[in-house]
């Protein structure tokens, strides 16, 4: 079945079953491999994009759901890696094993979209469900600072 969706500001047509999680139709389908699988479940935050500029985990977010929507993806959100939150993430060293930094990434862009200068409590609220194998939190907390222009944004 056609399902049309709209990725990174580009309109597609995918012949795909409608019930097919999201994560899949962008990683196998579409080649966009930089949203991740971590757990199936929407437990980690691993596969993290925006529908409609709102966050969503693509692993467990149907295809139709995100018919006639706009979808971004990190390769989206700045295709030459300068958003603000990527260059603080590389100025502050966040990640290590870097495989949930994508997730962090874009749970941290809504947040910023809808509150420009969070505080400490609505970051943590914020990014409570995005799980650091490697405990980076003291890092991804400073480095949204860091884009988000108030002084805090160290580690």
């Amino acid at each position: 079945m056609s399902v049309k969706l709209r990725v990174n500001g580009t309109e597609r047509d995918l012949d795909v079953d409608p019930e097919m999680p999201l994560l899949w139709a962008l990683r196998d389908v579409l080649g966009l491999t930089g949203t991740k699988y971590g757990c199936g479940q929407a437990l980690c935050g691993a596969c993290s994009v925006h529908l409609d500029g709102h966050v969503v985990r693509s692993c467990v977010t149907p295809v139709r759901r995100a018919e006639g929507k706009d979808v971004t993806t990190i390769e989206g959100l700045s295709p030459n890696g300068t958003h603000p939150l990527q260059t603080a993430w590389v100025e502050l060293g966040v990640p290590q094993c870097g495989f949930c930094q994508a997730g962090q990434i874009m749970t941290a862009a809504a947040l910023l979209k809808a509150k420009p200068k969070p505080t400490d409590e609505e970051i943590d609220q914020s990014m409570g469900g995005n799980l650091c194998r490697c405990g980076t939190y003291g890092r991804i907390r400073a480095a949204i600072k860091k884009a988000a222009g108030t002084p805090e944004g160290t580690p």
